[in-house]
């Protein structure tokens, strides 16, 4: 048996879920929206003219923020913060980490042809899966901070929703600025990571009482 706290802790649980909730339909409705489509409209044509195409110093930084979502940065990311969460004694915190980042960049991976969404003519976009992946790694952290400042319902709601909204803006601005998304799909992908992190959570806590 696998010891130490929850993954979910209780004071966070119905901030998390509602949080799921919410991101639940807001990845669903967008899909639809936006499926098989390959232009701009709506919101993206108002956010787009804003954001696209940085130069100069804010290229290298959305260049910076985009690495932590790529193959070899979303290793370091993770072994960082799996690292913190062993050295607070939180296993179960670790394996939901690996978990929902893993069952996160399944989702986005195997929804990109399934909605048909393309960006520059070819490129599947929705949802964004490195959005997706910055947002399950700060949900997850927010819980690690709850759980270990022993934070009640309103302090952890507010950590829970501060990070993934600055993790979320801060991986959606690079990667719409890069050219790589449609805002709206870094919409989907906050949507998917909040949707995902609660359910993972509860299947590790499920499960790892039973080894």
């Amino acid at each position: 048996m696998i010891t130490g706290p929850p993954a979910l802790p209780p004071r966070a649980r119905i901030p998390l879920w509602t949080l799921g909730a919410f991101g639940f339909v807001v990845a669903l409705v967008l899909g639809l929206r936006y499926a098989g489509t390959s232009h701009t409209a709506g919101l993206d044509a108002l956010v787009l003219p804003v954001v696209d195409r940085v130069q100069g110093p804010l290229w290298y930084v959305a260049t910076a923020i985009d690495f932590a979502g790529e193959p070899v940065g979303a290793i370091v990311v993770m072994a960082l913060f799996g690292w913190v969460c062993v050295r607070h004694r939180r296993p179960r915190t670790a394996i939901l980490l690996v978990a929902a980042s893993g069952v996160t960049v399944a989702l986005t991976t195997g929804l990109k042809p399934l909605t048909g969404r393309l960006i520059h003519g070819e490129f599947l976009s929705y949802p964004s899966g490195h959005t997706a992946f910055a947002v399950t790694v700060a949900a997850v952290v927010a819980l690690l901070v709850i759980d270990v400042r022993g934070l009640g319902t309103a302090g952890g709601a507010l950590v829970l929703v501060g990070l993934v909204a600055f993790s979320g803006l801060a991986m959606g601005w690079a990667e719409v600025a890069l050219g790589a998304h449609y805002p709206t799909d870094t919409f989907g992908g906050f949507g998917v990571a909040v949707a995902v992190v609660p359910v993972v959570a509860w299947a590790v806590d499920r499960f790892t009482r039973r080894a």
